[in-house]
């Protein structure tokens, strides 16, 4: 069994959400040396979120930002915590619904993913610096 483990710092994004399979893989250029093993993606932020969808249409990134600013509305009466702006509390709250890890198997050296599966970054503050990642790759 073998553990990898980096932490990555991502380019600053907008606010959305982003394919960022091909980050994640130039990051750990070690998984084509893996048969069998999981891909643990972890961000270390509270106001993103990682998760898995489409990865060809954009218009469902598009559509995902648009359903969560509707879900979560930006609203200063309707939070206390609104240090860092309107964005502040909502961005907490996206990134909990949404997650902050996601595990993918990895077979034969490569992200065992489904025809139109990528990983997004979830960046729900209007200015955010790049987030950091933790990459964990354990198997043989």
């Amino acid at each position: 069994m073998q553990w990898i483990q980096r932490n990555v710092q991502l380019s600053p994004y907008s606010r959305g959400f982003h394919l960022i399979t091909k980050e994640v893989l130039a990051a750990i250029p070690e998984i084509s040396t893996f048969q069998s093993g999981l891909l643990n993606v972890f961000i270390r932020h509270t106001s993103a979120s990682i998760s898995m969808n489409e990865n060809a249409d954009p218009t469902v990134r598009a559509d995902f930002e648009s359903f969560f600013t509707r879900l979560v509305p930006e609203s200063k009466k309707d939070y206390l915590h609104n240090y860092e702006g309107l964005d502040d509390m909502p961005a907490h709250l996206k990134a909990a619904i949404l997650g902050f890890s996601i595990q993918i198997p990895v077979e034969n050296g490569r992200l065992n993913l489904g025809t139109w599966q990528g990983i997004y970054l979830g960046e729900h503050r209007d200015s955010a610096s790049g987030r950091m990642l933790c990459l964990t790759l354990f198997g043989v």
